[in-house]
């Protein structure tokens, strides 16, 4: 398993990148996990219906296709994108969101927080806030999309809209929730969760 911290990334480019990967790989690439934030922007997965757009204003909207509703990312949110080829690895689906949930719930315990994800309704809550949120896309049996963790973001832009399709879903961050640690040490800190969830090693 690679991983890479790709620092500030536009959001369409990296999007491509990732599907690029996805559709050339073959049977001997190495899977990889890719860390990054985005300038702000929304994001409209397949299903996700035009009435929970609210009031976007300067914000670009991107219609992409991984599953779920709209949400937004922005600065000092890590963005988690694991590029695997589960087919290879022998999971489902369900065993890499579970794995990327119980990450964060594992990051945050560390801190004496208790967050719990919700199988209704993908994502790592505390106190019924949300602080992250979990979409993905396969295709060709490798896994692309992934997870939004907010470190210590802007949460203004949420309220632009229903987050993931819920109606006045407040959302937090690891900042507001005492936990003060940079993006690059937060992916450092999740990656072995993550990655143990998984049965995977890191190079």
């Amino acid at each position: 398993m690679k991983t890479s911290f790709l620092g500030r990334e536009d959001y369409v480019p990296l999007w491509h990148a990732m599907q690029a990967f996805t559709d050339e790989r073959d049977e001997s690439t190495p899977d990889e996990i890719w860390f990054c934030e985005h300038p702000p922007v929304f994001t409209m997965g397949l299903n996700a219906a035009e009435e929970h757009l609210l009031a976007p204003g300067d914000i670009p909207v991107v219609q992409i296709d991984r599953g779920g509703q709209v949400t937004f990312h922005g600065p000092g949110q890590l963005m988690v994108y694991p590029l695997i080829d589960i087919r290879r690895a022998g999971i489902g689906v369900r065993t890499l969101v579970t794995a990327l949930e119980q990450s964060v719930v594992d990051l945050v315990a560390e801190f004496g927080i208790d967050a719990a994800a919700k199988p209704e309704a993908p994502g790592v809550y505390v106190n019924n806030d949300k602080l992250a949120s979990v979409g993905l896309r396969i295709r060709r049996g490798s896994s692309f999309h992934g997870m939004a963790l907010n470190v210590d973001a802007d949460l203004e832009p949420f309220s632009r809209i229903n987050p993931c399709g819920y109606k006045g879903l407040e959302m937090t961050d690891l900042k507001a929730l005492g936990i003060n640690l940079d993006l690059e040490q937060t992916a450092d800190r999740l990656l072995p969760h993550f990655l143990r969830h998984l049965g995977l090693d890191v190079e």
